[in-house]
C-alpha cells in the first residue's frame, strides 16, 4: 500500500538522521556564534544552527552508505542493509543536505564556505579512510565539531573573539574525540569482523576507555580555562553548567573504568547515551558564557528533553538487532548461537539412528549434539562481554 511504503521510507530516513543527536551540532554552532562581539542578526543565528545540522544529517547519510557492508554484518536492522533505504537514495540525500548547507552559508556568511567544504571533506575522509584507523579516526571526527565552533563564530556577522573561540574549539575537539571513542566500544566484534582497526580492536576496550577518559578530562580542563574569557554576565552560568556536564561525564565513565564489571556493548551504549545528553549541557555552557543564562537555558531544556525522549525510544533498536533479546541482565534474554563469518563446511548427513527393538525402522532424529553445524549469520550479542 502507498501509505505503508511512505511510512517505511520516512521511518528509514528518520532513523538515519538519529534525531537524538540532531540537537547537538546546531547548539554548538550557536555556542560559537555567542563567542562573537555584538548582537548577530537573526538570519545569521539561524544559519549558525541550520548549516551544522544539515551537515550532520549529510554525514549520517554518507557514513551509513560507506558503512553499509559493515552494518550488514553486525547491524542488519539499519535502513540500508535492511533494504528500507537504497544506497543511491542515501548518497542523493546526503549530497542534497550538503548542497543546502552550502547555499545557506553563501547567502549569510560566504566567507565561511571554505569551512563547510572542509567539514564535508572531513566527513567523507572519516567514513571512507580514518574510521578504521585507530585514534586518528576519532580525532578526525572530533575535529568536525571544532570546525563547527569556528563556523558559528564566523557566521555571526560580527568579529569573533578569537582568544575565546579557539580554546572552545579545542575543548570540543577533545570532547568529541573522547565521545566518538566511547561509541566504538560497543562495536568491537563487528569492527574486527569488518577489518576496522579501531582503538578498542587494536588495544582492547579497557585501554580505549581509559584513553577516552583522559581526553574527556582534557576537554573539561580546556573548557574551564575558557570561563574567565566569557562575558562577565555569563561566567557564573558557564561555570555552573560546566560542573553539571562534568558530573554527567563522571556518571558515564565510571562504569567503563570499573575493572570488576564486564564491559559489554550494552554498558558501553549506556555510557555513550549519557554523553549524548552531557554534550548538550557543555554546548549550553559555552552559549551561556557568551549570551547569559536565560538564552542558554531556554534552548537547552527543550533540546535536552527531546534528546532523552528519542534516545529512550529509538537508540537501542538502531544499535542492536531487535531479536537479540531484552536489555542486559533481563531474564528474557535467550542465548543465541554465534555467527560464522564464513560458510561452515557441511560434513554430510549423519548416520540415521535405528529403533531400539529388532525390526523397527529408522526413527525420527531429535536435535542434539549429533546435529551437523549449520551456517548461520553473525549476530552481535549486546549482553556478551567483549573478548577485548
Amino acid at each position: 500500500m502507498p501509505g505503508a511504503r511512505f511510512a517505511t521510507g520516512f521511518g528509514a530516513h528518520l532513523q538515519t538522521w538519529r534525531p537524538y543527536t540532531l540537537s547537538y551540532p546546531g547548539l554548538v554552532g550557536l555556542a560559537g556564534a555567542a563567542l562573537a562581539d555584538g548582537s548577530p542578526p537573526a538570519a545569521h543565528l539561524w544559519a549558525a544552527w541550520a548549516v551544522p545540522t544539515l551537515s550532520w544529517i549529510a554525514g549520517h547519510y554518507l557514513g551509513d552508505y560507506f558503512d553499509r557492508d559493515l552494518d550488514a554484518i553486525g547491524k542488519p536492522q539499519r535502513p540500508i542493509p535492511s533494504g528500507r533505504l537504497s544506497p543511491r537514495a542515501a548518497v542523493a540525500s546526503g549530497m542534497l543536505c550538503a548542497l543546502a548547507a552550502a547555499v545557506v552559508t553563501a547567502l549569510t556568511a560566504w566567507t565561511a564556505l571554505l569551512l563547510v567544504a572542509a567539514g564535508m571533506a572531513g566527513i567523507v575522509a572519516y567514513s571512507k579512510v580514518f574510521k578504521g584507523r585507530g585514534l586518528s579516526g576519532n580525532a578526525v571526527r572530533g575535529a568536525l565539531t571544532a570546525l563547527t565552533v569556528v563556523f558559528g563564530a564566523m557566521t555571526a556577522g560580527t568579529e569573533p573573539r578569537w582568544p575565546a573561540v579557539l580554546p572552545a574549539a579545542l575543548a570540543f575537539w577533545a570532547h568529541d574525540t573522547a565521545s566518538n571513542l566511547v561509541g566504538t566500544l560497543r562495536d568491537v566484534e563487528g569492527d574486527r569482523s569488518g577489518g576496522y582497526l579501531t582503538l578498542p580492536v587494536l588495544r582492547g576496550v579497557r585501554y580505549a576507555a581509559r584513553t577516552a577518559a583522559l581526553l574527556y578530562a582534557a576537554a573539561l580542563v580546556t573548557a574551564a580555562a575558557c570561563v574567565p574569557l566569557a562575558a562577565p554576565g555569563g561566567r557564573a552560568a558557564f561555570a555552573a553548567l560546566l560542573l553539571v556536564a562534568a558530573a554527567c561525564g563522571f556518571h558515564a565513565f565510571a562504569p567503563l573504568l570499573r575493572g570488576a564489571a564486564p564491559l559489554t556493548p550494552a554498558r558501553a551504549l549506556r555510557a555513550h547515551e549519557v554523553l549524548v545528553a552531557e554534550r548538550l549541557i557543555l554546548a549550553a555552557a559555552v552559549l551561556a558564557g557568551g549570551r547569559g543564562p536565560a538564552p542558554a537555558l531556554a534552548v537547552l531544556v527543550p533540546l535536552l528533553a527531546l534528546s532523552l525522549l528519542t534516545q529512550a525510544r529509538l537508540r537501542a533498536r538502531h544499535e542492536f538487532p531487535p531479536d537479540d533479546g531484552e536489555a542486559e541482565g533481563s531474564p528474557e534474554t535467550v542465548p543465541r548461537p554465534a555467527r560464522h563469518l564464513h560458510p561452515v563446511p557441511d560434513p554430510g548427513p549423519p548416520p540415521e539412528r535405528t529403533g531400539g527393538r529388532p525390526g523397527d525402522g529408522p526413527r525420527e532424529r531429535s536435535p542434539g549434539a549429533d546435529d551437523p553445524p549449520q551456517p548461520v549469520r553473525a549476530v552481535l550479542r549486546k549482553d556478551r562481554p567483549s573478548p577485548w
